[in-house]
């Protein structure tokens, strides 16, 4: 499975923006899916996960959604922080995340990223 990251860039505080993810080759429907950020100097921390029954879970002010006719996850940002600056990472892990947003190191397969940067 490739995953391809879009729809980051620039916006104030208090916008909003909405990242995407695309599985380019192969499908989703069976893994756990997730957003992962680091921000500039600190560790990578999840922030996002839907699991393979549907069930998500969220860490703060975002919504995490899936298409699977689309082969797509979305991450719905609103009232950005400065704080929410970071790269951005969708990832895959084959097992099921119920319990919560797995821990980074946790994840197989990761997309290249995108950069949000909140001012």
């Amino acid at each position: 499975v490739q995953l391809v990251e879009s729809g980051g860039g620039s916006a104030q505080a208090g916008g909003s923006l909405r990242l995407s993810c695309a599985a380019r080759t192969g499908t989703f429907r069976s893994a756990c899916m997730g957003w992962i950020r680091q921000a500039p100097g600190k560790e990578r921390e999840g922030v996002a996960s839907f699991d393979t029954l549907g069930t998500t879970s969220v860490a703060g002010r975002f919504t995490i959604s899936k298409d699977n006719t689309k082969n797509t996850l979305y991450l719905q940002m609103n009232s950005l922080k400065p704080e929410d600056t970071a790269m951005y990472y969708c990832a895959i892990v084959w097992r099921s995340c119920s319990g919560g947003v797995p821990a980074p190191q946790a994840f197989d397969i990761w997309g290249q990223g995108t950069q949000v940067t909140v001012s």
